[in-house]
């Protein structure tokens, strides 16, 4: 996705105002070396072949992949409009956001 931040206002304007919005993003931490396991190390592989590619030839490019962590994704979806963000569950490989007006 080249403008998540786009996308989440997007997402914003479609709700109603007591509305909430249900992100499914692949685990990841915010640090690097939070990411060096097997589960981290494919996600970076299909992240840099098929994510970061796909959002740069896209005009704002973000260029977060498949590795953002949960702080980065807070800060797009705030960008987008949402006041509070919480992580509602988990998985050994995804996480489960929250997005609330």
């Amino acid at each position: 996705m080249g403008d998540p931040a786009g996308a989440a206002a997007h997402v914003r304007q479609s709700l109603k105002p007591d509305g909430s919005w249900m992100i499914i993003e692949p685990m990841a931490g915010d640090k690097l070396e939070d990411n060096l396991n097997p589960v981290g190390r494919i996600y970076y592989a299909g992240s840099t072949m098929g994510c970061v590619p796909t959002s740069l030839s896209q005009e704002v490019g973000a260029a977060l992949g498949a590795q953002a962590g949960e702080a980065r994704l807070r800060e797009v979806i705030t960008a987008g409009g949402f006041r509070s963000v919480r992580r509602a569950a988990e998985t050994p490989f995804n996480m489960i956001l929250e997005a609330r007006l």
